[in-house]
């Protein structure tokens, strides 16, 4: 199964192939573009050679910094997004052996439990993991049991609400499209 989150090929190949690079994009999806976050991976591994939870955490803070600011930024807030990514890193080095895919392969769990595995990563929030959980059940291949209903709503068949849901170029203007008029809705309750 290939990705097709970005529309760069290097990127969601990498992002394919590399379960921390998916992680790191979803940690990078907040008040930028989803393909801006998603290729966010690809450019830190472009600029620091760095691929592996152990590199990123080990690497000087500053260093990985002027990586992220290298232009185009990985980020528009690139010093708290590049010690997210270092704290998201050294958090898996500690509880996951550096192992990204072990949130949601180690004892085969159950979509609850990758829920509560992902929640408690650091800027992973209810949302963020609810979609993450939900990218790993509609393309990542995970099948655990009730994994729809634990990423819910954006585990639901059919549905255009997230990343999880990008599969082509009409479906990421779906998401869009579907995003915009959640936000018209929620200013004009506001």
């Amino acid at each position: 199964m290939a990705l097709h989150i970005t529309g760069d090929t290097a990127a969601d190949d990498l992002l394919t192939k590399n379960p921390l690079a998916l992680l790191v994009g979803m940690l990078l999806d907040q008040q930028v573009p989803m393909e801006t976050a998603f290729v966010g991976p690809l450019k830190i591994e472009q600029r620091t050679g760095a691929a592996d939870a152990a590199a990123i955490a080990g690497m000087d803070p500053d260093a990985f910094l002027e990586a992220f600011k290298q232009t185009p930024a990985v980020h528009r807030f690139p010093g708290s997004m590049a010690a997210r990514v270092q704290t998201l890193c050294q958090t898996l080095v500690d509880d996951w052996g550096g192992d990204a895919a072990g949130l949601w392969t180690a004892g085969d769990p159950d979509g609850a439990e990758v829920l509560e595995r992902l929640k408690k990563l650091p800027g992973f929030g209810e949302q963020k993991a609810k979609i993450f959980l939900a990218l790993l059940g509609k393309q990542y291949g995970f099948t655990g049991a009730g994994w729809r209903e634990a990423s819910a709503p954006y585990g639901e068949d059919g549905s255009y609400r997230s990343v999880a849901d990008i599969v082509s170029p009409e479906s990421l203007t779906k998401v869009r499209e579907h995003k915009k008029a959640m936000k018209a809705a929620a200013k004009a309750a506001g």
